[in-house]
């Protein structure tokens, strides 16, 4: 798939088929990640894949997403804050593990795969579900699987959030000056 075809076909998949992400797809996608840029090459970050369907579903429960639930893989993004650097106060893990998420992400779609990147979870429960250690922060999850039919309910949550609309450039972007 050409890059920017990628780009314009990712979006927040909320429904999962019943079927087995392959191996050499995750393996991909974690390349991917891998390839990323990050602060001073330090590669600070780390994935936790999850298949066991008790870990997936005890991750799930503590959200409002019973779809969390279909997915038949979740990757969880961490990264030690130490393993990264700083600079104007700005902690650049972040930033790291917000390019590697993306990459893994697009990798995703590129291979067919839907994604939904979770942000606001109970980072204190899902360490303990994933014997993350104390010093490591958890800074995204992203089910992973194939895309069930978005039946009703997807349609809607489409159109509440709307996730499918993108400001035009216009508004984004300023030359020279704000």
């Amino acid at each position: 798939m050409d890059f920017m075809d990628v780009v314009a076909a990712r979006r927040s998949v909320r429904g999962y088929a019943d079927r087995e992400v392959e191996e050499d797809k995750l393996t991909k996608m974690l390349e991917a990640a891998r390839m990323s840029p990050s602060w001073a090459n330090k590669q600070c970050c780390r994935y936790i894949v999850i298949k066991d369907k008790a870990k997936i579903k005890q991750l799930a429960g503590g959200f409002v997403n019973p779809w969390l639930k279909q997915a038949p893989v979740i990757v969880a993004a961490c990264a030690n804050p130490k393993d990264s650097g700083s600079h104007n106060g700005m902690d650049y893990y972040l930033v790291d593990v917000g390019i590697s998420m993306e990459h893994l992400i697009l990798a995703a779609t590129d291979l067919g795969l839907g994604t939904c990147w979770i942000g606001g979870f109970d980072e204190g429960k899902v360490k303990n579900v994933l014997s993350v250690p104390e010093n490591v922060k958890v800074v995204a999850l992203t089910p992973v699987g194939y895309p069930a039919d978005e039946g009703v309910r997807g349609k809607l949550i489409k159109a509440f959030v709307g996730s499918g609309k993108r400001k035009p450039l216009s508004e984004l972007v300023h030359l020279d000056k704000w």
